[in-house]
């Protein structure tokens, strides 16, 4: 299985070579890491080529002009030149050290996989970046995390409880930590790209995955990431996202009009 690890990011550099550095932690690499860039500046294209000659992967940069949040166009973009097996994630992002192995042995035919996040807060997030705090690793116990119990990594049991039970739970959707088949992708035809600004479009993925048969795969207790602090993204467009994600429940479709068949 080739497994291509997407990485969303828009113009902040230092979480991206945090990021970065915790990737270069994993127990498994991925096949290539993709940065799908939303028309970021000279900044992190330079922290981008830093990073490609100390990776033992290819680490392409697919990058569009900025014009405004287009989140679902980047990540279409990018999934385009993957390949096989898609993790994706956030930029802003530090991963436990088995993410990728977890993500990589938990992938099924007929599945996808949303995992969850543990909420780093704003001071500890300031003491990572200025390098006061070398982070390696967090644990249930650390300082300066939120929503802890998502730290608790138990792989052998988030693999029993999705053996025991049927899960499709639609709530809860995290694109910053998902993974799914590259030909699913395609065959409900990727993102939307009617989403333009924050929020709904990983939600409107999900339900058109559902509508397409996949079934959500239990993944609590490992695929685990940390979310660096930030202030909230620009959420004026989030009425008219979710009128666009209503309309979309509406249809009894799997696809969409606008979608990643553009670029392949």
């Amino acid at each position: 299985m080739y497994t291509s690890l997407i990485i969303a990011t828009y113009n902040w550099p230092q979480a991206l070579e945090i990021c970065l550095n915790s990737l270069l932690q994993q127990t498994v690499m991925p096949a290539e890491v993709i940065i799908a860039d939303d028309g970021s500046g000279n900044s992190t294209r330079l922290v981008i080529e830093k990073f490609q000659p100390l990776f033992p992967v290819p680490l392409v940069h697919v990058w569009h002009n900025d014009d405004g949040f287009r989140l679902a166009q980047i990540r279409n973009k990018a999934a385009a030149v993957a390949k096989d097996y898609i993790i994706q994630i956030d930029g802003d992002l530090i991963l436990h050290t088995h993410f990728v192995q977890n993500h990589i042995e938990a992938a099924e035919k007929g599945k996808y996989i949303c995992g969850s996040r543990v909420m780093i807060n704003n001071t500890f997030t300031q003491r990572i970046i200025n390098g006061s705090e070398k982070v390696t690793r967090f644990d249930f116990f650390r300082k300066g995390i939120g929503n802890r119990f998502n730290a608790v990594y138990l792989k052998k049991i988030s693999n029993f409880i999705n053996r025991v039970r049927s899960y499709n739970n639609l709530e809860n959707i995290r694109g910053c930590n998902m993974s799914y088949w590259r030909d699913d992708f395609i065959a409900v035809n990727g993102y939307n790209e009617e989403f333009v600004g924050w929020g709904r479009e990983d939600s409107d993925l999900v339900f058109r995955f559902d509508r397409y048969a996949l079934k959500r795969r239990y993944f609590k207790f490992q695929g685990i990431v940390y979310h660096l602090y930030h202030k909230e993204n620009d959420r004026s467009n989030l009425s008219q996202n979710d009128n666009i994600l209503l309309a979309a429940k509406k249809n009894p479709g799997y696809t969409c009009k606008k979608g990643v068949s553009q670029y392949l």
